[in-house]
């Protein structure tokens, strides 16, 4: 049996994060990643299917410079973003939140930050091991290794520590959780369920060039029904840009209250329509006298043939059980959200976070670092979502018209709302009460203390 200080489920951002922060410590650290091939990457490696945005405050929630990333990972820079409705629209230029990155954010390649970041950690002496798929994790706490891997082939792996980084589709965290949890409870309660979560779907396309702009991000609100469902198009590079959306799994048309109000929704639609058919009424609808063709497929980008679809949570985020020697990180732990279109830069820092703390020999610090580094950002998507919650076309069409009054009345505060009616004074309000609902980390789903270890 091979044995290592850290063991590492998953070789994302989270995962390489944390494999790059361990060795670094000095610790043994090995990343297990199933593999995945790519029309966009030579070799095979973690899935990095993500629209791949990141804003200026989030720079600092990586902890990652912007000058240290490579500039072929980096595909363009944004001067703001354009939330769309139906028929209203408001461009923000700032996110309001200090931080050190100048611009608004950047657009990146997802597979080359991935395979910069298994790079860098290799630098550092993280070891991979890549096409290999975990079947099984034993735990047990008194025992010599207290964590042992099995792999598809039957290779077994010893590890002190065990930190679980295998994305929102949890198919090794929900087992090895599920041990600790009493009264039959499961993961797959909290992070699981369909309902909970949702499937993002994204083109790569070419833009004709009157079209293209490099310097914006857009996302569309109240066009498609369902939670925090909304189509985006991504600026890239060479008038390339990622046209997606995210919605709902299994969401019924027959669940959605007034289904002619969706721009994307037709009157013949006898089931919620495929990604791929909203997108192309997206851009019929918003590029009228252009066709299809004139937005043609790049098909050496992304997963396969210029598409790809990939999970994403859009749910509230779990405690570890840390006293066991483990730690879930990312997407695995709930920190992704649907609700701002994933989560690099929180994968990133939980990585880092759980890998040194392993590496030291302090994991049981690991609840309360995270809650620490990235506490406010959590609050803030869970508050946002909540608030959001059974939207419809006419109320983002209202926020939006609200939003654009506050933006040149005084901003964002009680003191913006007051000189820009009843709907801004009500936006605030909402926010405020519910974010007070959710502090003290109520936004977490299963607290330290809810193991059983």
């Amino acid at each position: 049996m091979d044995r290592v200080d850290v063991a590492i489920v998953g070789g994302g951002p989270a995962g390489t994060s944390a494999a790059w922060a361990a060795a670094r410590e000095g610790a043994d650290a090995l990343v297990v990643e199933k593999g995945v091939p790519r029309d966009d990457r030579d070799r095979i490696g973690p899935d990095s299917t993500d629209a791949a945005g990141m804003l200026d405050y989030w720079v600092d929630i990586m902890g990652i410079p912007v000058e240290e990333i490579p500039d072929d990972v980096v595909l363009s820079v944004l001067d703001g973003a354009e939330f769309i409705g139906p028929t209203e629209s408001v461009t923000l230029e700032e996110t309001g939140i200090d931080a050190s990155y100048d611009n608004f954010g950047f657009a990146f390649h997802r597979a080359k930050f991935d395979d910069w970041l298994r790079d860098r950690a290799e630098e550092v002496g993280g070891t991979y091991r890549v096409g290999a798929s975990v079947t099984d994790v034993e735990t047990d706490r008194s025992g010599d290794p207290r964590h042992t891997l099995t792999l598809a082939d039957g290779e077994e792996i010893g590890a002190e520590y065990l930190i679980l980084a295998d994305g929102p589709q949890r198919t090794v965290t929900t087992g090895v959780l599920d041990q600790f949890l009493p009264g039959g409870r499961s993961v797959s309660d909290y992070l699981g369920p369909k309902e909970a979560n949702h499937i993002a779907y994204q083109e790569h396309r070419r833009i004709p060039e009157e079209l293209f702009d490099p310097a914006h991000i857009k996302f569309w609100w109240g066009v498609i029904p369902g939670h925090t469902a909304y189509p985006w198009i991504f600026p890239n590079d060479d008038n390339v840009a990622r046209v997606g959306l995210t919605m709902p799994m299994d969401l019924e048309l027959a669940d959605v209250a007034n289904p002619e109000d969706y721009a994307l929704l037709d009157a013949d639609d006898e089931r919620i329509p495929a990604g791929a058919v909203y997108l192309r009424r997206l851009l019929e609808r918003e590029y009228p006298g252009y066709d299809l063709d004139d937005f043609p497929l790049v098909e050496d980008r992304g997963k396969s043939g210029g598409t790809e679809a990939y999970p994403i949570s859009s749910t509230r985020p779990i405690d570890s059980p840390t006293s066991a020697g483990i730690a879930v990180v990312g997407g695995a732990m709930g920190t992704t959200s649907a609700f701002h279109e994933g989560g690099d830069h929180v994968a990133v820092r939980t990585g880092k976070i759980a890998g040194e703390l392993a590496a030291n020999d302090r994991l049981m610090a690991y609840n309360g670092r995270w809650k620490e580094a990235i506490g406010d950002e959590i609050l803030r998507n869970v508050t946002f979502a909540e608030v959001v919650r059974g939207w419809e076309p006419d109320d983002w069409d209202r926020v939006f018209a609200a939003t654009r009054a506050m933006k040149h009345r005084g901003g964002y505060d009680w003191s913006g709302a007051l000189r820009s009616g009843t709907t801004a004074l009500k936006i605030v309000a909402d926010y405020k009460w519910t974010k007070r609902g959710f502090s003290d980390g109520k936004y977490v789903q299963i607290r330290q203390d809810e193991y059983t270890v």
